[in-house]
Order: C-alpha cells, then structure tokens, then sequence
C-alpha cells in the first residue's frame, strides 16, 4: 500500500483529494493508506438524525466549527485538531469482498493500536467504533465504490473533548475519551501514526 501523510487539511479539500485516490484504485492503482488532521468539523452521515446536533447550525459555526454532508454511514462525528484521521483506501476484492469482515478488521486494529499505548479498548456489538468501559474513543464509518473503500476512522489522540457537547456523537448517548485524557498527558502524534501504519500493514498484508 501507499503511505500519505496530508498533514492538517480543510475537510472539504481532504475529502476531495480521497475521492481521487478512489477513482486511481478503482482504475487498478495501489492501495493508499492516508492519514490527516481536520481543523474542527462536524460531518453528517447518511444516516444523521437532526436531534443528534443539539445547537443549531448557525451556533456550531459560530464557535468556529464547519458543518459537511458526507457520503459515508453513520451519523454525525466530529473531526478536529489532536484527532488521527485514517481514509483506508482498499480495493477490497483483493481482501475478502466482504464489507462486514473489513469493518471487524478495523475495530480490531483500533483496539490493537490502543493496546501498544497500554489502553484496554473494546468493541461492542451493535455499535461501530471502539471504547474504553462506556466511553467511545474512536468513531468508525465507511463508504464503498465498486468495492473500494474510503472515509474510515477518527481516532482521539489529543482532541479537544469539549466540542463533543456539540453532538450525540454517531448517534449515540455516549462520552467521548481521548488518549491524552486516559493517559493524563498528550501523546506524540507521529507515535501514533507510526502505530497505526504498522496495523494497517499487519492487518491487511496481502
């Protein structure tokens, strides 16, 4: 696979540089792992419900906070700064043509990742994403085309916590958590990412 580090990229920016990488992997190219920050964002999924947003629109851009309809499932998520945003961008009849495997490989790798940091994670059936106890630490939802995968996982390495009040994150009554808050000190990023390749490359070796 490829390796791409975009750095920290406008969401709307980002997503169209991973519509491209779509389109080269559908037309045979390597795979492309790329990994990113947001500034913040709330990205609404397919399947979004208006009461998962508990301000309205115009008090979420107002604390600096952009609002984007997104083509992946799921419901609303937020993206932001001290967040490792993973777009896996698979050609998936090189793997097992199964979406439902895909996605239990990324929730394993999530809880894998978060093992080399000494954090317990878990996922819980039902529910996409992984968690620590009751709190959701990292938020997974994907999209498909002629079965290559984009979108992926957000994963709270050193987020700002507090722009969850914004939402019922994916949905959901939950807690969000952070590594930096399990750990009690921020994390270096590139350890992280440094982490998060090697999964990839483990998980999905071919």
């Amino acid at each position: 696979m490829i390796i791409e580090d975009w750095g920290l990229i406008d969401y709307v920016e980002g997503l169209a540089r991973q519509k491209r990488c779509v389109q080269s992997v559908m037309q045979g190219a390597a795979d492309r792992l790329v990994l990113c920050e947001h500034p913040p964002v709330l990205t609404l999924g397919r399947m979004t419900n208006p009461d998962s947003l508990l301000y309205q629109h115009k008090d979420i851009e107002a604390r600096g906070v952009a609002i984007v309809s997104v083509d992946r499932g799921g419901d609303v998520t937020l993206h932001a700064p001290g967040q490792l945003v993973v777009y896996p961008v698979f050609n998936l009849t090189h793997q097992d043509k199964n979406l439902k495997i895909y996605m239990e490989k990324l929730e394993e790798l999530a809880v894998d990742l978060l093992k080399n940091f000494g954090i317990l994670a878990i996922s819980i059936s039902g529910q996409r994403g992984v968690f620590v106890g009751k709190d959701k630490i990292i938020s997974i939802g994907v999209g498909v085309r002629k079965w290559v995968t984009y979108h992926g996982l957000g994963i709270n390495v050193n987020t700002d916590l507090s722009l969850f009040n914004l939402i019922k994150p994916c949905g959901l009554n939950v807690q969000m958590t952070s590594m930096q808050q399990l750990k009690g000190h921020p994390l270096p990023m590139e350890d992280v990412k440094a982490k998060a390749i090697e999964q990839f490359q483990e998980k999905f070796r071919k």
